[in-house]
């Protein structure tokens, strides 16, 4: 008799993480890995730092101008990044200078 119940080493491993509480912790990371190829070489060389705290992206940059563009397109940077990621990793997103 056959076992219908099987899983594969990587939906075992979901689940464990998820039970656990460790998913969005390591979703999280995969996003600040994620942004120099998400945001290109002159957008990481801009960069200062880039975190995330409870699902909230914090990223600061050294200029003005890019402050304000990244602002404006906040939303779709947090679409990007969810999307490079695989699942919904970021809830918003916060630009500082």
């Amino acid at each position: 008799m056959a076992n219908t119940n099987t899983m594969s080493i990587g939906e075992v491993l979901v689940d464990f993480l998820r039970e656990n509480g460790l998913e969005q912790p390591i979703l999280e990371q995969q996003v600040i890995d994620m942004w120099p190829q998400v945001m290109g070489r002159i957008v990481t060389e801009m960069t200062r730092s880039v975190e995330v705290k409870d699902g909230v992206l914090i990223v600061r940059v050294q200029s003005a101008a890019l402050k304000a563009q990244l602002f404006e397109n906040r939303f779709e940077l947090v679409r990007k990044l969810n999307e490079a990621v695989g699942a919904p990793a970021l809830r918003d997103c916060r630009i500082l200078g």
